[in-house]
């Protein structure tokens, strides 16, 4: 998200051969550009690792572009690192300690003897030291270059850090020998992970995954580039170019950029990401200011590459679980990040780490004989989904229905692949698996339709039966101690049993959500952008949206939504206000959420910036006088939309209540994944302000029916809502229609409840052939909406209940009836 706006955007390109006097190579001996200029860092100085950044210093190149340093990653975890020093994120290029970090008060010292050292405040341990060849440093350097160098009194160089690579390579850095670049963990996590990227024995350019959880094996994905007769070395020249110097003599450009004014005006970095994939990044230096997003990536794809182009499409072996875990299945969004996603029925076995895999909510089938534990499964269906390297056996020349029913009452069994008439059986755990839209056919997997995790615990109720069992501690010892004793020990057990309750209660995820940089915009760009708002994409209570192409200098741009917003309708707060309430926005961060960009807030113009939606609202999709979209589809998006709703409602910093979901709010990215738009604006709406009635938010159709009564508004009307809209995506049709067979069918909620308590549900998907073959998931889907809307708000589930028992990790019981109130609106 970071590299939405900008002024310049990286591509890469493939090219073929270039002479080898474009070369740009260094010299660890006589680097004249190096030696220009160097701040001199003596024998015995050093660097103390502080909480206050403002007192943290650091060893600075002398143009000031890059620092040596301490970087606080955790509470207290420091990191030894050399990082752009100018820019506002501090990007960290190299680092010493990634896998043990060290706490405050640790000291890096360039020590008398010449040993550059780190060692732990706490322990007194070394915990890491430049491993010099040859006695004779005089002095350390922190170069413009972005290298660290301990050199002799002729300055020559013993030890720089561009021979000791981590993840990134910076202009003018040689890449050879044994070394290798290894990713982080995480985009937060220094700590080694599990992608490498090296030259082997023979010289070619090669890119490898450590096998997970086996750390020993090795799963190779190839970067496809001709190494004519073998490679030397990889060099990172100052146009922005990466090549591969052959034995032959010849050199090949394989990352670089189209442009090659790059060396001047423009900071750089190539990095094998976390996720695996190597890339050029670019950031204009007079763009160096606090506004600004971040550094931004090229948009990948087919004629533009990454390397790899799609890792997930990558990893070929049946060994191994691919890009993501085991149980998991990987897909590229825009802009070439992998994403891990869990198969219907699974959740991640670690949420905070999606590649270990994922893990079955409900027990394995029974293969007991006589068992009739078949009839508590059901099969799902996912389209262009696959796991075919895993399979272990093969029918040809079936049906669909075969394979389906052939998967069910094969108890050791759960997942198959349908696709031509062949029906493949993969084996357990699943691996490998991918999802792309040039996969043809669809994974078909068994779930239990009648699993709950209502008889295990929670966090909550475990942690209320530790308080039970405290209280009962403490009423025992009180009856059997003398009055004295009993006072003094009933003030340690209260004093221990509320710090019990403090470490037992639960902490939400993303609960200190970082604020995000918003960009704030002018409102003459914008209106520039926006071709004096020209092409309108939508109207909603809180204003206009129009389609805008964003100017980011160097031939390059970026869509946007510019959501123009009514004073009329706004509440008449200060500036200070409404940038509380941006900013509040802002700092939600989910992937079925529209991402805010920035805002513009200028005189009587209050604007809001958009990442844009290239599909579209879920109203046309749905509605639209294209083809019905498929059932597993349709599923996904509703999945989508509750994982977004119980993200605001439970795990941003601050709670957010829609007010307003409804298919037009609701749009769709190029994967056709569920982004919620417009949460977060109804604070800034006029209480007497909406499309349809007054005094309340919302519309018609969607509204909760304690907006009518004297009752307070909870998250529970978002709930009710979203009830309506998932009867909508199970029936493919608006929540009232007058162009019906039957006066019954015009309110789809009266209608969908009258077909549930007559056993009549396959009237709700008439001619819907996918969905009739999921008759039990539809069904279920049925019972979570009623439960939704119900009329008594007490009575409807949180989001957090409505996504579980979509997912199957939570029962779904009988809803009663709700009373037929919509029809009255």
């Amino acid at each position: 998200m970071n590299g939405r706006i900008s002024t310049t955007t990286s591509h890469i390109v493939f090219l073929s051969l270039f002479p080898l006097v474009l070369l740009c190579s260094t010299s660890r001996s006589s680097s004249s550009a190096d030696q220009t200029e160097r701040n001199y860092i003596s024998l015995g100085s050093s660097l103390i690792a502080q909480l206050n950044q403002n007192e943290q210093s650091s060893w600075q190149s002398p143009s000031g572009d890059f620092a040596f340093g301490f970087q606080q990653i955790q509470k207290d975890g420091f990191l030894l690192a050399i990082w752009f020093n100018k820019i506002p994120q501090k990007t960290i290029v190299w680092s010493a300690n990634g896998n043990d970090l060290v706490h405050q008060g640790s000291v890096v010292e360039l020590t008398k003897h010449g040993s550059l050292v780190l060692r732990d405040s706490t322990t007194s341990r070394e915990v890491w030291s430049a491993e010099v060849s040859g006695p004779g440093v005089a002095h350390a350097a922190m170069l413009n270059t972005g290298n660290l160098v301990l050199s002799d009194r002729n300055h020559i160089s013993l030890w720089e850090s561009f021979d000791e690579p981590t993840d990134t390579l910076l202009p003018t850095q040689n890449f050879a020998g044994s070394k290798e670049l290894v990713a982080r963990y995480f985009e937060s996590n220094y700590s080694r992970g599990r992608y490498h990227f090296r030259l082997d024995e023979n010289g070619a350019i090669q890119f490898y995954a450590r096998g997970f959880p086996d750390a020993g094996s090795r799963v190779i994905y190839e970067a496809n580039i001709p190494t004519q007769g073998g490679g030397i070395k990889v060099t990172f020249n100052q146009s922005g170019s990466i090549y591969l110097q052959a034995k032959n003599g010849t050199a090949i450009a394989w990352l670089t950029l189209p442009n090659s004014s790059f060396s001047k005006g423009f900071y750089q970095r190539a990095i094998l990401d976390y996720d695996g994939v190597f890339r050029h990044y670019a950031y204009p230096k007079d763009d160096a200011n606090p506004n600004s997003v971040g550094w931004p990536i090229g948009e990948w794809s087919q004629t533009s590459p990454a390397i790899p182009n799609n890792i997930c499409l990558s990893f070929n072996s049946s060994k191994g679980p691919g890009a993501c875990g085991y149980n998991s299945y990987c897909s590229i969004e825009k802009g070439g990040r992998p994403i891990c996603h869990c198969p219907i029925g699974y959740s991640f076995v670690d949420p905070k780490d999606e590649m270990k895999g994922c893990k079955p909510n409900f027990e394995a089938q029974s293969c007991e004989e006589d068992s009739e534990d078949v009839n508590n499964f059901t099969i799902s269906s996912m389209d262009n989904v696959n796991w075919e390297n895993g399979c272990y056996e093969i029918h040809t020349s079936v049906s669909e229905a075969w394979c389906r029913t052939n998967l069910l009452e094969d108890c050791f069994c759960s997942l198959a692949v349908y696709g031509d008439g062949n029906c493949m059986k993969v084996k357990i755990p699943f691996s490998n698996g991918l999802m792309d839209y040039g996969i043809h056919g669809k994974t078909l997997i068994k779930v239990r339709n009648d699993n709950s995790t209502d008889s295990m615990p929670s966090s909550n109720i475990y942690s209320k039966r530790k308080d039970q069992t405290t209280l009962m501690v403490i009423g025992l010892v009180i009856v059997s101690s003398s009055a004295f004793l009993n006072m003094l020990l009933l003030i340690i057990s209260l004093v221990f049993f509320f710090r019990l309750r403090r470490k037992t209660s639960v902490t939400k995820p993303n609960q200190n959500i970082q604020e995000m940089n918003l960009q704030n915009f002018t409102f003459a760009k914008l209106e520039k952008a926006t071709d004096g708002f020209n092409e309108q994409l939508g109207v909603g209570a809180f204003g206009v949206v129009f389609k805008g192409i964003l100017d980011l200098g160097n031939n390059d741009s970026l869509a946007i939504a510019v959501k123009r917003l009514d004073n009329n309708n706004m509440v008449k707060e200060g500036e200070q206000e409404f940038k509380a309430e941006v900013m509040s926005i802002g700092r939600t961060n989910h992937k079925n959420l529209v991402q805010l960009i920035g805002f513009c807030n200028e005189g009587q113009h209050r604007l809001l910036v958009y990442e844009y939606m290239s599909n579209g609202s879920l109203a046309t999709f749905l509605f639209g006088p294209s083809d019905k979209p498929k059932w597993h589809q349709r599923m996904q998006i509703a999945l989508g939309i509750a994982r977004g709703l119980f993200y605001l409602h439970e795990e941003c910093s601050t709670q957010i209540i829609h007010c307003d979901i409804k298919p037009q709010n609701i749009l769709l990215d190029d994967s056709c994944k569920a982004r919620i738009s417009d949460f977060g604006l109804a604070k800034i709406l006029k209480t007497d302000q909406t499309r349809t009635t007054t005094g309340i938010r919302g519309t018609k159709g969607y509204v909760a029916p304690e907006w009518f009564r004297n009752i307070a508004v909870t998250v529970k009307v978002d709930v009710y809502s979203y009830g309506i809209l998932l009867l909508e995506l199970i029936c493919c049709r608006k929540n009232v229609e007058e162009n019906v067979e039957e006066d019954a069918q015009m309110v789809l909620a009266d209608w969908a409840c009258d077909c549930y308590e007559a056993g009549k549900m396959e009237c709700l998907v008439e001619n819907d052939d996918e969905a009739i073959h999921e008759m039990k998931m539809v069904e279920k889907c049925v019972m979570v909406a009623l439960w939704c809307i119900q009329e008594d708000p007490s009575l409807r589930p949180t989001m957090k209940k409505v996504m579980l028992m979509l997912e199957g990790s939570v029962k779904v019981s009988t809803p009663p009836s709700p009373n037929s109130f919509i029809s009255s609106l």
